[in-house]
């Protein structure tokens, strides 16, 4: 089995506290449908008044196009608890977020769904930022080694939490992983139902 979560291209978005209303905003929020909020993404920033594509927003330039990683700042994903935020950048086509920070709630939808949220010094953050505008990056990410790998052997390490890590690697989210100790679970019911009869 591959070690490596993605590889592909990075899209720097320069902001500090990123909240879900800039990511999804809430006039797209009314479909009971989990498909179709690709385009909503950034909604604000990426089109202008008249809907057209703002060629000043970073999702926008050409060399961004078809980007899996993205790269940002503090604090992102804050305000609201709302899941589609995730849901708009996976669908967009980001598999990985890489952050100095994130907000919890966000941070658990996004693992829930499937994507690798990576918090990072920011030092370090900084130092890919400066990657980033040397040119278009592609870097490749191991989960299993937890590096950030950027060609030519040079690399920079993660941390992250390790049942986090066994969920991605697995391909789970909290349910899935759960269901896996079905036997476990159902063992433990009936040996409670001996011992207590009473409970029924």
């Amino acid at each position: 089995m591959s070690t490596i979560f993605t590889s592909g291209l990075i899209c720097p978005l320069d902001k500090n506290n990123v909240d879900t209303d800039q990511i999804i905003p809430k006039q797209f929020l009314t479909s009971v449908s989990r498909d179709g909020f690709a385009e909503a993404l950034f909604y604000d920033w990426r089109y202008l008044a008249d809907g057209s594509p703002n060629p000043e927003f970073v999702l926008n330039y050409p060399q961004y196009q078809g980007a899996s990683i993205l790269l940002t700042r503090a604090n992102f994903g804050c305000g609201s608890s709302r899941e589609h935020a995730p849901w708009a950048l996976q669908q967009y086509g980001f598999q990985v977020i890489i952050a100095e920070s994130f907000a919890d709630i966000f941070f658990n939808n996004s693992v829930n769904n499937g994507m690798l949220l990576i918090q990072l010094s920011k030092t370090n953050i900084e130092l890919l930022f400066n990657r980033c505008a040397q040119g278009s990056q592609h870097w490749q990410i191991d989960l299993a080694s937890q590096e950030i790998m950027f060609g030519n052997n040079a690399a920079m390490g993660f941390n992250i939490d390790a049942d986090i890590k066994q969920r991605l690697l697995s391909g789970l989210d909290f349910i899935g992983s759960s269901e896996q100790l079905a036997s476990q679970i159902t063992a433990y019911e009936q040996q409670r139902k001996a011992s207590m009869p009473w409970l029924g």
